[in-house]
Parts: structure tokens; C-alpha cells; sequence
């Protein structure tokens, strides 16, 4: 086949006056004659400023240069290939989402170690809090930040969204907590004063309520249209760390630096329960979802209720706890009594997280691990290396399978499930 079946006329012209300027470059004279008067160039003179000058060497090179990220890009297709199975396959169940080494995004933009990760409950958003005195929002599918939230003065401690996720509560070592409305653009609508030292954790109580945790050794319960105290719980000898909800609001949980967990009637203020038994801060107590009570009876050998029994999923049967003493621990609210202890940890635990499946808790540390551990039997099967610091907190999303953790060393992970 001939040039001229493959090259447009104009393009040929350029090529033969370039492999003319070749010639006569390296002094190949009598050929270049010879083809000059061949291809119909007689006449052309080489010259240094000519577009011509050069230009089959420079595209020359430029075919190796391509030709080589060719091969680059056929082999990292050829990986992508072979890895899509796995990339692309959902789990067929929730019990498969557990996180996988290495973290697929860093998030590093706050300046601060980071107190608190949050999943929104409908979107892939994700909300970071730290001691830099702000609340910084991602994307949590691609890792774009999104926006900084700023109007607390001291370190942000805990964030929590409302069920419909279309309110966002933040609470500070300012005393303060803020409420932000997330369809008017995150802005702040009220400022709830009251407490008398750090708030250190915040969740909802309802739809219309919330229950804060206070350095001050109180719990306080907040009316949110109105933005008063409605309710203070005394009786904590120390900071009071954590606080968790029933989901039918007729409970709450809290974890102290007096080292005992107590179970609350928020209607009445009274203390049901003063549960003992570690032997240091405990940082944060969570009652058990239902779907895990069949693992947690299992594992405490406890009788297995009838399936019909009416009480059988009842709210707020036990509650896990996670402590500087380095474990975990399974309580039985009815009985307060402690019903198993998770030994693994080789330093402070600072959170944890129950998986959707109801069979694990993700758990980290200051050990700078992450470990997944199996309520049915209570041992460790999984240990992942979190960060480079202490990690200090965890969520799990169920909107997409992710779970995010903080570190002291201000960024935050996201490591993908499968």
C-alpha cells in the first residue's frame, strides 16, 4: 500500500520535506538529492528555522514516549481486569462488609486530631470533628471535600444526625452545643447553653429531643424546637464521656471517668442501673441493637428466648462498653450484671461500632488497631492496622459499605468493605 492510500496529500508533503531536513541534518546529501527530486521537492533548501527542522526526530521520539505509556496503561488495565470481579461484586449479604486493608481514601484537612466521624443516615456523607474547633464534610464515595462548618470556639467533640438526616447537633469544649439545619446550607439556627463544663458526646432522643454528656458529671435532656433544659441527670461522680439512646427513646446509656456505666430513665431522671467492673475511664458505652441478641446470648450462655416470646427484641437488653482498661465489655441491663469480657487490645479503647449483620463490633484503639470482633464467641478475628497514631473513633455506613476512622494524627480513613 502506498503512501498516498494512507497519508492525505498535505500530510505526505509534510513527511517528505521532513525526512528531507533529515538528510541533509546528517549530511546523507547525494540521497537527499535522490529523493528530493523523487518525490517531487527539488529546490528545498534545509533550514535551521523551518517548522521542518527536526521535526521526524522530535516526532519520533514522541512515538516511544507514547508507545511506552501504552504499555503502562495495558497493564494497569490488565490489573483493573482482573481486580473488577471483586471491585464490582456487592456483597450478598451484610455479614461480607467488613473493612479491608489499606484504607482506600486519606482525608486530611483538618489541623487538629479528629474526635468524632459521623455517616449522614441517607446520603454518602460523612462529617469529621476535631479539636481545630470545626466539622468538616466529605463526599465519602469519591473523598471530595465538601465544606468546613465552623462556629464553636474550643474543640468539637461529638456530632450526631437526626434519623431523616436533615438536622445536624454538634456539641463542644465551649459548653455549647449548636444545631444546624442542613437544608438552609448547615446553618446554625440555635445555640443550647447550659451545661457548665466540655460537652463531651450528644445524641438524639427522639425526633424532638436530645440527651447531652458533660464534663460538669451531668446529663442534661434538651427540647430541640425550643432549645431549653427540660431534664439535668445527676448522680456520675466524674466527666461523664458517652451517652446512647433505645431506639424508643425509654433508655439511656452512659459511660463515665468514674469507671462504671449507668442505664437512665430519661422520662423520670432516675437511675436504673450502675454497672461496674472495669478499671479505668470508661470512653463510651452503646446499647446492643437487636440483631445481636442471639449472638450475645450465645455468647453470655444464656437461654434463647421463644421466637414468639413478646419481650424477645425488646430495646436496651445489654450494652457494650469500651474502656482505658484496654476491653470491652457485654453487660445485661435487667441484671446489671457483666456477662463477658473482649480481651485483645493493647492500649486504650477509645470507640467502637456494631456491624449491620448483627454478628461483629469494630473496635479501636490506641494500639493504633482496628479489630473485628465475633459476638458469638467474643474472640478477636480480624486486627487491622488503623493509622500512625491513636485511632481515636469509628462509623460504619449503610448507606454504602465504608467505615471511617479518626486518629490523633488528624486524618481520617476510609476503608472499603467487600
Amino acid at each position: 500500500m502506498s503512501f498516498e492510500q494512507i497519508l492525505p496529500e498535505r500530510q505526505l508533503k509534510e513527511l517528505q520535506k521532513s525526512v528531507l531536513d533529515f538528510m541533509h541534518t546528517q549530511g546523507y546529501t547525494e540521497s537527499a538529492a535522490v529523493f528530493a527530486r523523487e518525490s517531487g521537492n527539488e529546490g528545498f533548501v534545509a533550514d535551521p528555522t523551518d517548522r521542518h527542522h527536526n521535526l521526524l526526530a522530535k516526532k519520533w521520539t514522541s512515538v516511544i514516549r507514547l508507545q511506552k505509556k501504552i504499555m503502562e496503561l495495558e497493564s494497569k488495565l490488565s490489573k483493573l481486569q482482573e481486580e473488577a470481579p471483586l471491585s464490582l461484586r456487592r456483597p450478598s449479604s451484610v455479614t461480607e462488609w467488613l473493612p479491608r486493608p489499606p484504607a482506600r481514601t486519606k482525608l486530611a484537612q483538618h489541623r487538629s486530631p479528629i474526635t468524632r466521624v459521623r455517616f449522614h443516615p441517607q446520603y454518602t456523607v460523612l462529617a469529621t470533628a476535631s479539636e481545630d474547633m470545626t466539622v468538616k464534610l466529605w463526599d465519602s464515595e469519591s473523598g471530595d471535600f465538601e465544606r468546613t462548618v465552623k462556629g464553636h470556639t474550643k474543640a468539637v467533640q461529638d456530632v450526631a444526625f437526626d434519623s431523616k438526616g436533615s438536622i445536624m447537633v454538634t456539641c463542644s469544649a465551649d459548653l455549647t452545643l449548636r444545631v444546624w439545619d442542613i437544608a438552609a446550607d448547615y446553618k446554625c439556627v440555635r445555640t443550647l447553653h447550659g451545661h457548665d463544663h466540655c460537652v463531651s458526646a450528644v445524641c438524639f432522643l427522639g425526633a424532638d429531643r436530645l440527651a447531652s454528656a458533660s464534663r460538669d458529671r451531668t446529663i442534661k435532656i434538651w427540647d430541640l424546637a425550643t432549645g431549653y433544659c427540660v431534664k439535668t441527670l445527676v448522680g456520675h461522680a466524674e466527666w461523664v464521656r458517652s451517652v446512647d439512646v433505645t431506639p424508643d427513646s425509654r433508655l439511656l446509656c452512659t459511660a463515665s471517668n468514674d469507671q462504671s456505666v449507668r442505664l437512665w430513665d430519661p422520662a423520670t431522671g432516675e437511675c436504673k442501673a450502675d454497672m461496674r467492673g472495669h478499671s479505668n475511664v470508661v470512653e463510651t458505652a452503646r446499647f446492643a441493637p437487636p440483631n445481636t441478641y442471639t449472638c450475645l446470648r450465645r455468647l453470655a450462655g444464656l437461654p434463647q428466648p421463644p421466637a414468639t416470646a413478646a419481650d424477645a427484641n425488646a430495646p436496651g437488653q445489654f450494652v457494650i462498653s469500651g474502656s482505658r482498661d484496654k476491653t470491652l465489655c457485654l453487660w445485661d441491663t435487667a441484671s446489671a450484671q457483666l456477662l463477658h469480657t473482649f480481651i485483645g487490645h493493647d492500649d486504650w479503647v477509645r470507640d467502637f461500632v456494631f456491624h449491620p449483620s448483627g454478628k461483629t463490633i469494630i473496635s479501636v484503639s490506641d494500639d493504633k488497631t482496628m479489630r473485628v470482633w465475633d459476638l458469638a464467641t467474643g474472640r478477636c478475628s480480624k486486627t487491622i492496622e488503623a493509622s500512625q497514631h491513636f485511632t481515636t473513633c469509628i462509623d460504619f455506613s449503610t448507606v454504602s459499605p465504608l467505615v471511617a476512622t479518626g486518629s490523633v494524627d488528624t486524618e481520617v480513613s476510609l476503608w472499603a468493605c467487600r
